[in-house]
């Protein structure tokens, strides 16, 4: 008998439809209503969950639970415990109770906190996200949760996450309420995140250091195809990539998560997954198993999936698009224009509140996708400027300019367009281009934001949005409140703010440098690099803003501005030091030996009296590139050591960004030229030719 999807979908997801099988009907409308509302959970039934997720996770073959969470290393953490506990006379008993189920206490001494405590205060606590299902993987029942300190204090991705959609709901109902939605009870962003990655040979891949130490390739000349023909993208997909996305979806798909879209990326070896959207939190924790699961599945099939943003010099790198839109309990996408006066009102108000929070805090947006390996890809011809912008496309940003202008919209109307009396032209969902430069684009009920990098946690990029555009609602909120004539002051308002924020659309091509002068000229920030974003994150207003939306308190703001920095240096260290290991051990005596071979081939052949042109030609190029390459070497091998005295995070970073980055472009170009000169026998790693083309 034939496996279908709706077989295995959700079978390892202790899901609504298990619960209504393992639970007392009260006990379940009251778990119902904290997974739908994000009301708290009732201590009193914490115990009968516990039992039913027990048996349910026995009868599935589990033998132990973990409090499953996302410390602030980016990727997830599990402790596992077993069912097992001592019973009577010397017997066993399998026991979970409803303690164990909400509260956890793993030893936080080992993960970043960024100064919250010290490293002798090792107590940390887990606590129980109701409204993410509990799930089975490998043999474990895995709950999701928040991860705290014994202060209080957020250690971790989820608690902050959860926090901004609580103040966007907040809002946003405010706001609802005001047009007459008093039925809703709840407004929750969903998120649907597309998941670019390479797949690479394990048996090339485990004769990398720097693939298995960092993730990319610190050396590597281009090989002879590229992605010049644009031939892999959207192309058929080879048997054995096609074996690895069949096991893939299956084993996505037991955990709940709505696997739909899969295909070839733009560059050799690349592809990409998308699932349909989920609500933020879900979606955020789906993704994170997506990249496990991805990992997993790969080596189970001889390869190894590469989540680094930027694995190859010359082609295209990889990102992670963070699909992003609004959605009430009652079905309505509020970034969906409508067919009313009101809705349409309504539609105007959220967007011009969106473009408002972005153009507002785009260095908190900027910020939330800095990454070492994010430096890589933002900016080049295959990703988003580093410069945040907002395309809207004709249409829509016709009509803001026809309200900014008391203008009608169509050339033969005789009337001004006045907010909540016009009727918005029909906007169809295909309205707008899809704009593939632009890094926070419209496109049709979502905002499309293209930067996020494609081994980084979701979370981040949508704390920061969540936050923002809480805030704006918030503010649109406390005016329209007020006002003694609402239409009025509804048009005023969303006449006044696209004027006040249009500065950042931008409908044009973002990889133009005509735009990076556009930009500086509007007054948009331009930050390259992690340490120039990062620092924005602990200005003042942008603190007061995390402590005004109870997002983030100003302990936690620096601790994780602490935390980042300190994780761009250490990985750019590591890469260094990985060169330097490369460098000398491996890539210097592989090329001085093959010079050996033609200084004593040339001497062989002036013995005979052969001319030796060729080898003496090679001799004299290699020769060159070699010497450059040692000095290259010894100056980043200073550099390091000097790094490695610096205490300070911030001057580490810089001096990072300013010495040991460009140290190390000095020390790979020569190499990368005398891979091109060495015969392929004598040079010491599968080139990039085997490493992209080795699974086709």
């Amino acid at each position: 008998m034939n496996t279908t999807i709706t077989d295995v979908f959700a079978s390892k997801v202790f899901d609504e439809a298990k619960m209504k099988d393992y639970l007392a009907k009260d006990t379940f409308r009251e778990i119902e209503k904290t997974i739908r509302e994000g009301k708290p959970l009732n201590p009193k039934i914490a115990e009968a969950v516990a039992h039913a997720m027990k048996e349910w996770a026995l009868s599935e073959g589990a033998t132990h639970f973990t409090h499953w969470f996302q410390p602030l290393t980016g990727v997830t953490a599990e402790k596992h415990d077993s069912f097992l506990n001592p019973g009577k006379d010397g017997d066993i008993a399998l026991e979970f109770s409803g303690k164990e189920l909400v509260k956890g206490e793993p030893d936080a001494s080992s993960f970043p906190s960024g100064g919250l405590r010290a490293t002798f205060e090792a107590r940390g606590y887990t606590a129980w996200d109701p409204t993410s299902y509990v799930f089975i993987k490998n043999g474990v029942l895995c709950i999701p949760t928040a991860f705290y300190s014994y202060t209080g204090h957020a250690l971790d991705k989820k608690t902050p996450l959860l926090r901004s959609m609580e103040a966007i709901d907040i809002q946003a109902r405010r706001v609802l309420k005001l047009f007459g939605y008093d039925d809703v009870k709840t407004v929750k962003t969903t998120v649907g995140p597309e998941q670019e990655y390479f797949l690479v040979d394990k048996e090339y891949f485990e004769k990398r250091k720097d693939l298995m130490y960092t993730g990319r390739t610190l050396f590597g000349a281009a090989c002879p195809k590229g992605q010049e023909l644009d031939d892999h993208y959207f192309g058929k997909i080879n048997d054995r990539v096609q074996s690895f996305m069949k096991d893939l979806n299956l084993e996505l798909w037991k955990l709940g998560i709505q696997a739909k879209t899969e295909h070839n990326e733009v560059a050799p070896a690349q592809f990409e997954i998308a699932p349909i959207f989920s609500t933020t939190n879900i979606a955020t924790d789906h993704n994170q198993l997506t990249m496990e699961i991805i990992q997993r599945v790969a080596k189970e099939h001889g390869m190894v999936a590469l989540l680094h943003e930027k694995p190859f010099e010359y082609i295209n790198g990889s990102g992670k698009h963070n699909n992003w839109s609004l959605s009430t309990d009652t079905g309505v996408n509020l970034l969906s224009p409508g067919d009313t006066p009101q809705k349409d009102a309504q539609f105007l108000l959220f967007l011009v509140s969106i473009i408002k929070a972005v153009d507002e805090h785009q260095d908190l947006l900027r910020l939330s996708v800095a990454s070492a390996g994010n430096d890589h890809r933002l900016g080049a011809n295959e990703a988003p400027p580093a410069i945040i912008s907002i395309f809207l496309g004709d249409q829509l940003t016709n009509i803001l300019q026809a309200i900014e202008n008391d203008d009608s919209y169509t050339e033969d109307a005789n009337d001004r367009m006045r907010v909540g009396i016009d009727i918005l032209p029909k906007i169809k969902k295909d309205s707008t281009d899809r704009n593939r430069t632009s890094p926070f684009a419209f496109t049709g009920n979502r905002f499309e934001f293209r930067m996020p990098g494609s081994s980084a946690s979701i979370a981040g990029c949508n704390i920061m949005l969540n936050t923002a555009v809480a805030d704006v609602l918030s503010e649109m909120a406390d005016i329209l409140e007020k006002a003694d004539d609402f239409d009025a002051t509804l048009h005023n308002l969303i006449k006044e703010t696209y004027k006040k924020h249009k500065r950042i659309i931008f409908n044009g091509n973002g990889y133009d440098d005509a735009w990076v002068e556009e930009a500086e000229k509007r007054g948009l920030y331009n930050l390259k690099s992690t340490p120039d974003a990062l620092p924005y994150s602990v200005k003042p207003e942008n603190i007061a803003l995390f402590e005004r939306q109870h997002v983030l308190n100003k302990e936690e703001v620096l601790s994780r501005y602490e935390i980042n920095m300190e994780e761009y240096t250490k990985i750019i260290n590591i890469e260094a030091l990985t060169m330097l290991d490369m460098a000398k051990k491996d890539i210097l005596p592989s090329v001085s030996r093959f010079t050996k071979t033609l200084l004593e081939t040339i001497s062989s052949k002036k013995a005979l009296g052969i001319y030796a042109s060729y080898e003496e030609g090679f001799v004299q190029k290699i020769s060159s590139k070699l010497k450059e390459a040692y000095t290259a070497l010894e100056d980043l091998d200073s550099k390091t050591k000097t790094f490695s005295e610096i205490e300070d995070f911030e001057k580490a970073a810089f001096y990072v960004r300013d010495e040991i980055i460009p140290a190390m472009d000095a020390l790979r170009e020569p190499c990368d030229v005398m891979e091109t000169l060495t015969d392929a026998s004598e040079w010491p790693f599968p080139t990039y030719g085997k490493l992209l083309y080795g699974i086709m």
